[in-house]
């Protein structure tokens, strides 16, 4: 399922429009985004938990030269599931 189809089938499940569908969705995402971003997590009981995972700078190697080159510091999305989730999918 692509963002297209959970938007149509939000609007169908839901009984909302197309548009406000869209508008429900896209705030979603964009909530859980601007959360990860200030560094807090997404607690959904049942559902899972966003959160976000620090890798450390290391050292790795160019697959085309073998050289070795540096792979900078980052922050990384992480999605945890919940017990609810993995239940129903079971």
């Amino acid at each position: 399922m692509n963002k297209n189809e959970l938007i149509a089938a939000v609007a169908d499940s839901s009984g909302l429009s197309r548009n406000d569908a869209t508008k429900a969705v896209e705030a979603v995402f964009d909530t859980i985004q601007t959360t990860l971003k200030k560094g807090d997590e997404v607690r959904l009981v049942g559902f899972g938990t966003f959160s976000t995972a620090r890798r450390k700078a290391s050292t790795g190697r160019n697959p085309r030269t073998g050289e070795p080159m540096t792979i900078k510091a980052s922050t990384q999305p992480k999605f945890k599931a919940g017990k609810g989730l993995k239940d129903s999918v079971n």
